[in-house]
């Protein structure tokens, strides 16, 4: 069967592509494309591999990408923003489940199963308010009033969640741009400041000093950052009450006083604590603090239906670990300067549009040099937030790196297995590698978009 002709009309423009290399082969083009699994912008390596019997010296293979399609080698890239490559964010959005799942059930990465009856619960710290801005429904879909007379100015409209004036400002004049720029500046070591503050407010409620309460209990946690749609960010956060061993690498049961109520309101009080002074350029919003609304919920042990048991907490926190700022209406990658005066070309709300100005004015060198540390300007299209959307503390699981190192063991294994003659001890691999670019060329990125709808209509 001939391909249609929307296909045909892209195989010449990517063998034009192949073709300025000689030698080159679609078939390994296609394959290479297959084995990336779907990724929009794959990186592009020049380089060599040796894999050498480490008895006798012997070259068991070698690999260069001498032989490769314009002389390349094509890996997935990696990112973590579903905006910028569906197939690569739901990798680790994957792993990111694993990783919080295992530290809320156990018996798998290294972690117990005890760790179920550990006091845990499920925090939201929010940021506070630097303006009125339109609402939406409630939690539960209700669609309330947005805003009535008691704020001015006034919104008596009752918005659906798909409305596109959700979270911009009803005043955009008064609106506290430079506070709420700073504020997602700072949102990292406001963190910072609450793990510390918690420790110190579960001593206290224990009737403990620090030094003692630290020794005897370990505060672990998990957490995520979203971007509401005023383009804050919040936290959402596992964190979870262990006790001391002598190996600091054991996770074990925390004494019988530590707690689920104990580390609830320790949360709410710690949170209530936290301060950070921030710089005086006129802004209306001067001491950073966490919103009034902080949510404390107990996560239930064994409930597998639940709204909160273990799978749904670990599901719905992997879930925003592959969203970033782009869901508030901004942009998911940097800009330059000639970008700010046409960033509603490139799909910005008026609201991120003004944050993203605020963010570079206040990034200048000349104008701004105290605010230098917080690198502004660099990460102006994340509204000024610059900190990790996924960390962890150290004890509360495995890491990322592990459970992708785990698959790498895997793959290498499978190779060993298709090699019988041959023992993982007993071989050396060499490599070099440069990074040669990413994404497609414009002939490659038209036939791999269309790849997947062939494979499924059985297209060859």
């Amino acid at each position: 069967m001939s391909a249609p002709a929307p296909l045909a009309e892209l195989v010449g423009p990517v063998v034009r592509d192949l073709a300025r290399r000689s030698g080159t082969d679609l078939n390994r083009w296609l394959e290479q494309v297959h084995r990336l699994g779907g990724c929009t912008e794959p990186v592009r390596l020049t380089g060599e591999t040796l894999t050498l019997d480490a008895r006798s010296g012997e070259v068991i293979s070698s690999y260069s990408t001498d032989r490769e399609p314009h002389g390349q080698l094509l890996i997935r890239c990696g990112n973590r923003r579903a905006s910028r490559c569906p197939s690569c964010a739901e990798l680790y959005r994957r792993d990111t489940y694993h990783l919080i799942r295992a530290g809320l059930l156990g018996a798998e990465k290294g972690v117990p199963t005890t760790v179920r009856t550990h006091p845990k619960v499920f925090a939201t710290l929010t940021a506070p308010s630097f303006g009125p801005v339109h609402r939406g429904p409630d939690k539960n879909g209700t669609r309330r009033v947005c805003h009535p007379r008691r704020t001015s100015p006034a919104c008596f409209e009752r918005h659906k969640s798909d409305d596109s004036r959700l979270g911009q400002p009803l005043d955009p004049d008064s609106y506290d741009y430079i506070g709420h720029v700073l504020w997602n500046a700072h949102a990292g070591e406001l963190w910072r400041r609450f793990t510390t503050y918690l420790r110190r407010h579960l001593a206290a409620a224990a009737g403990l000093t620090h030094t003692a309460f630290t020794k005897a209990v370990r505060v672990s946690f998990a957490k995520v950052a979203e971007y509401q749609a005023r383009g804050i960010v919040h936290f959402h956060a596992v964190i979870r009450l262990d006790g001391r061993a002598d190996d600091p690498a054991d996770v074990v049961e925390p004494p019988a006083w530590a707690t689920l109520d104990l580390l609830e309101a320790a949360i709410r009080s710690a949170a209530a604590a936290v301060s950070l002074t921030a710089p005086d350029l006129g802004q209306p919003t001067r001491e950073l603090v966490w919103g009034r609304q902080v949510d404390v919920k107990a996560i239930h042990t064994g409930d597998l239906n639940g709204d909160l048991s273990e799978q749904a907490v670990a599901a719905y926190i992997a879930k925003y670990a592959t969203k970033s700022a782009e869901t508030s209406g901004t942009l998911d990658r940097r800009i330059q300067p000639h970008d700010l005066a046409r960033l509603h070309e490139h799909g910005a709300t008026q609201h991120a549009a003004r944050l993203i100005r605020t963010a570079w004015t206040l990034g200048s060198p000349t104008r701004h040099p105290d605010l230098q540390h917080l690198k502004l300007r660099k990460w102006a299209h994340m509204l000024g937030f610059r900190g990790h959307f996924s960390t962890r503390s150290r004890a509360y699981s495995t890491t990322l790196g592990a459970i992708r190192n785990e698959r790498a063991d895997y793959r290498r294994a499978q190779f060993l297995d298709a090699r019988p003659d041959l023992a993982e001890e007993s071989t050396l691999v060499l490599a070099h590698w440069s990074f040669a670019g990413q994404g497609y060329t414009t002939g490659e990125s038209l036939l791999a978009a269309v790849l997947p709808t062939a494979a499924k209509e059985g297209i060859p």
